[in-house]
């Protein structure tokens, strides 16, 4: 699904002399690497301030305690996502309203969220499902709207950018109040151990979640919040300095296997090749098809014989999943498209390696199965 040896010997030389850097100054922990990387994806986001932090879990959890939400209250979040998204609005005692999602995008909406709005509803997360932006510029008239905080779950599409009917773009991220991104190794942007970081385009939320990821601290010893310990350290930090220059490189080489993929699968009924918005580039963190006719599983097993990989993000609603099923998560209805997607979904091998052999094998074995 992701070959992440051959990346690393493309980039070796570079990746080996930085990571030697930090072995030799023996700053480990929020050292010149860590600072520089955080320096260099703030550039990156435009105007944005960078926390980095020790994953992409943390960043949502460090987020939503700067919030200073209390027992209780509700977080929407869409049913379609992985579990860290619900996990963390419930290990903070938060309530969280599962919501169904776009069948095309994958992505919920500000129609579908302003529906699970109640008087105790404090903050939205949209979750920019494998590499394409939610349609953000609503979701923010309806946070508006009600004086909610937007937390942005970027953890699969960092790069993706959005245009708003203005015509401006900003990067996701950077267009919620605070934003959230995991830099998993097989992640777009993916370090080599657990790494995250939280974004914003406010000083004081930037100021607040530094804090809580430091203990509470800005001053040793000296703690005004309660807090965590949280920190990206500098070997991962070296790593994602040679290849954030590469980011937008990385996007256009999974945007030209999208391409392939979908050339190759417009003229199969039974398949529906993922959507593409208007206004958001679409950076394909996986690679995902709706395997119609209830043929999914058969073409799973099918491309396995063919030594051909594949995964089903995400097989199980998260309001199914035994530890939301009696907890305080809620679901405001019957959620049609979740439940349709879990049963119909399939991600293909994406990632920046792939080569025209490789995808014209995978495109001929799915045309196969369909033929037979």
């Amino acid at each position: 699904m992701v070959d992440l040896k051959t990346q690393y010997l493309k980039f070796k030389p570079e990746i080996d002399r930085e990571i030697l850097e930090v072995l030799d100054t023996t700053a480990f922990i929020n050292g010149p690497k860590v600072k520089a990387f955080q320096a260099s994806l703030e550039n990156y986001l435009g105007n944005c301030h960078v926390v980095p932090c020790a994953n992409g879990t943390d960043a949502l959890q460090i987020a939503l305690m700067a919030l200073g939400l209390q027992p209780g209250d509700e977080v929407i979040v869409p049913a379609f996502t992985y579990v860290a998204t619900a996990e963390v609005i419930a290990l903070l005692q938060l309530r969280p309203v599962m919501v169904d999602v776009d069948p095309d995008t994958f992505n919920v909406t500000a129609d579908i969220i302003e529906k699970a709005i109640t008087p105790r509803t404090k903050a939205i997360v949209p979750v920019h499902l494998f590499g394409q932006s939610c349609d953000m510029e609503p979701i923010m008239a309806v946070a508006k709207k009600y004086n909610l905080w937007v937390v942005e779950d970027n953890a699969q599409a960092i790069g993706a950018t959005y245009t708003f009917s203005d015509g401006s773009q900003v990067k996701t991220g950077a267009i919620g109040h605070i934003g959230c991104t995991s830099f998993y190794p097989s992640k777009n942007l993916g370090c080599y151990g657990d790494g995250g970081a939280i974004t914003t385009p406010h000083k004081n939320w930037a100021e607040t979640c530094s804090m809580i990821a430091n203990h509470g601290q800005t001053k040793r010893y000296y703690h005004d919040l309660v807090g965590v310990n949280s920190r990206l350290d500098s070997v991962q930090a070296a790593v994602l300095n040679v290849k954030l220059p590469h980011l937008d490189e990385f996007a256009a080489a999974r945007q030209k296997a999208a391409d392939f993929y979908d050339r190759a699968f417009a003229n199969i009924p039974a398949l529906q090749t993922p959507a593409r918005q208007h206004n958001s580039t679409h950076v394909f963190h996986q690679y995902t098809l709706i395997v119609k006719d209830n043929r999914r599983d058969a073409l799973q097993a099918y491309l396995q014989e063919k030594g051909i990989p594949s995964m089903i993000y995400y097989p199980v609603p998260l309001y199914e999943q035994e530890a939301y099923k009696n907890s305080m998560a809620n679901t405001i209805e019957k959620l049609p498209a979740t439940d349709y997607l879990c049963r119909s979904v399939m991600s293909l091998p994406m990632h920046t390696e792939l080569t025209d052999e490789m995808l014209t094998y995978i495109c001929d074995a799915v045309k196969a199965f369909f033929a037979q």
